[in-house]
This record gives C-alpha cells, structure tokens and sequence, in this order.
C-alpha cells in the first residue's frame, strides 16, 4: 500500500448522495449517520486544505419516474420520494465555495455538470465517499476511471444497504479503480 499524497491545489472531495431520502434507511456494514459524521468531517477538512468539496443529490423526480428502470432480474424497488427526499443532511449543507451537482442516476457524471466542476477547478484526484457503496459510489467511480481520474475511496465513510455488496466493492472493484483508505489515513495526508 502506497503512502498517501494529497495535492489541494488539484484534488477535490465528492461526496455521493448523503441527503435526507437515502441516510434515512438502514445500512452496512457503516451506519448511515457514521457515513454522515465522518463525510462532515472530511469535508470539514478537505475546505480547511483548500480541496474543492462537490455535493451529489441524486433527484428520483415525482414518483422515481427519473430514475432507470429497466427489466432485470433484481429490480430496484419502486420508490415513492417524499418531497425532502433529495435534500441534503444538515451536517452537510453547501458551504461557501462548495458545488452541488445533482444527478437522476447512480453515476454522477452522466448528464450532470460535474466534469465541468472538476474540469475548471484543474482536478486530477477525487476522494469519493457516500451511500450506497455499489450503486452511486461505484458507478462515479467508474466513469472516474474512464475519464482519467486519480481516486481515493474512504471506506468507512461510505456504506451500502448490504454489507457484502460493501465488502465486494471495496476488496474487488476498487482498488482496481484508485486507491482504498479509511478516514484517519485521508485526514493524515490532509494535514
């Protein structure tokens, strides 16, 4: 394992999808207001150092009709948002200098202006954290990777609805993606 830089001037920290409608259901193996108190943190932090904070949403539309639902063998569920569904949680309300992006799908690239945020800041290196770990966590990650990305995932600071679909991501996708780290290691390298 690799010692970890991190470079301000050229990192930013976005984090997925922590609003009021996803950290209000249960999830593993990290508890959703653990996810929330460490990405607080971090970010807390990352604005200390000078790294650019972006805030995801994902946004379902009336109904979840904004969302893809398409034929497979394990649907998602369908979704009735209420209409605080995709604001997100206090601890993490934008702060001054801080871009939300919001998004109607896991990946938050597609359709969405966060490679313009990333683009015009200069940023090579994105820490990624949030809920839920192999949905909207990973498939950012993915098309982070696509697009060139350096990544860094913190672990205990994103959790999914199943702990070994967590485990799977973090031990198998990932770190084929960027690098794994927890919180403490991140904050480290911040200082």
């Amino acid at each position: 394992m690799s010692e970890l830089t991190i470079d301000p001037t050229t990192t930013a920290l976005v984090v997925i999808d922590l609003q009021k409608g996803i950290v209000s259901t249960a999830t593993a193996p990290h508890a959703a207001a653990d996810v929330v108190s460490r990405a607080a943190e971090l970010a807390d932090a990352c604005r200390q150092a000078g790294v650019a904070v972006i805030l995801v949403r994902v946004d379902p539309g009336p109904g979840g009709k904004l969302i893809p639902r398409v034929t497979a063998d394990q649907p998602r569920p369908p979704m009735a948002p209420g209409p605080d569904f995709a604001e997100l949680v206090p601890e993490l309300a934008p702060r001054e200098n801080d871009a939300v992006v919001t998004k109607h799908q896991p990946n938050a690239f597609y359709a969405t202006d966060l490679e313009v945020h990333l683009t015009r800041r200069g940023i090579r290196t994105i820490i990624l954290c949030g809920i839920a770990t192999q949905v909207g966590v990973e498939a950012t990650a993915r098309s982070a990777n696509e697009r060139g990305y350096e990544q860094i995932f913190v672990e205990d600071a994103t959790s999914s609805r199943d702990a070994v679909m967590h485990s799977h991501a973090m031990t198998r996708i990932l770190p084929t993606l960027g690098r794994v780290r927890s919180l403490e290691q991140v904050l480290g390298a911040l200082r």
